[in-house]
């Protein structure tokens, strides 16, 4: 008998706990949504790291063959006016933006190097035509020599005194960070300096030998993804990275997970802002303390799920890592 209250208490609190903690462990169907949106996302992005691939190996063919194509006295469709090519955006659809920047280490070799890659043109076009969600494609240069197609209004939005070289979507591929030297996903979003917005990057390397020559990257809108993906399927949808940033989301999720007031703004029009702030969209920046317990067991401690038992509002959030960049997708389920 004097074991008989010990025993009542601790299944009162089992029954307790198990009524607060929600749904029980959930079954493999129930990420099937998630599952489903992460292979499709995964799928394109493995179709965009293959054309990289080619794109980069075809401007490395063109770094060996110098002698003969310098040798080749093709008239250049460019001329520069200071850092810039003087085409305007729309003009030829078959030229790109060149731009080398006034703290180029030796103008002559990037002259020269433009003029080598010339043929990239085509290239980039026809990745373009083939993706057209995709902003741009680009080629950055150790000289700070860039091609960047298409065509924009660069001499009005760059400051020709910046370097490259000091952005991610450059030093993410150079030896120090990227020894292997193959493709690399940025997975945190990041304002690009060519006034295109929000937007993550995939970017490859391509040396000369065995000397870094540029960055190839492929620019794609924060927006285009979350209209291309999230805002097709019913639910309520986040994507962070691994730290807890926000890359993406419906409007009504975020405002679920604690996230500042959109007011009369979806998430994909805020993201474009200058005010923007990565910290400011963080989840562990979150006035929930719950919210900040999810990030905590789904990002840190690779749980897939988490209940929650103080906020009525949700049930329960279910997580999948992505394969090829540090990214989440998070689905909020509410009560029924």
């Amino acid at each position: 008998m004097k074991f008989l209250f010990p025993l009542s208490l601790l299944f009162f609190v089992l029954v307790l706990f198990s009524c607060q903690s929600g749904n029980g462990v959930p079954d493999q169907e129930d990420f099937s949504k998630l599952e489903g949106l992460v292979s499709e996302i995964e799928v394109q992005m493995g179709s965009l790291r293959a054309e990289l691939e080619q794109i980069t190996d075809y401007n490395e063919s063109l770094l060996q063959k110098r002698d003969s194509i310098l040798a080749t006295a093709v008239p250049s469709k460019y001329t520069m006016e200071g850092a810039f090519s003087t085409n305007l955006p729309g003009q030829d659809p078959a030229l790109s933006t060149l731009v080398i920047l006034n703290s180029s280490p030796d103008r002559k070799k990037a002259e020269e190097l433009l003029r080598l890659t010339h043929s990239m043109d085509s290239v980039f076009a026809g990745f373009m035509q083939k993706n057209p969600k995709a902003i741009q494609i680009y080629s950055n240069s150790e000289l700070l020599a860039s091609r960047i197609y298409p065509a924009f209004d660069a001499k009005n939005i760059v400051d020709p005194s910046l370097d490259t070289r000091d952005f991610n979507f450059y030093y993410e591929a150079d030896l120090e960070h990227n020894p292997s030297k193959g493709t690399v996903w940025i997975p945190e979003p990041y304002v690009d300096p060519a006034g295109k917005g929000w937007i993550f990057s995939l970017v490859r390397p391509v040396y000369d030998r065995e000397e870094l020559s540029a960055v190839v990257g492929i620019d794609l809108s924060i927006g285009d993804a979350i209209d291309s993906y999230l805002d097709a399927v019913d639910g309520y949808f986040v994507l962070v990275n691994g730290n807890g940033d926000i890359i993406g989301g419906k409007s009504e999720a975020i405002e679920l997970l604690g996230m500042p007031l959109l007011k009369n703004h979806v998430y994909r029009e805020t993201i474009q802002m200058d005010n923007f702030r990565g910290a400011d969209f963080n989840l562990s920046r979150s006035k929930n303390g719950e919210v900040r317990q999810m990030a905590q067991s789904i990002l840190v401690d690779k749980n897939t799920h988490f209940d929650f038992v103080q906020d009525a509002r949700m049930s329960r959030v279910l997580g999948h890592a992505f394969s090829q960049v540090d990214w989440y997708l998070l689905e909020i389920l509410l009560p029924k």
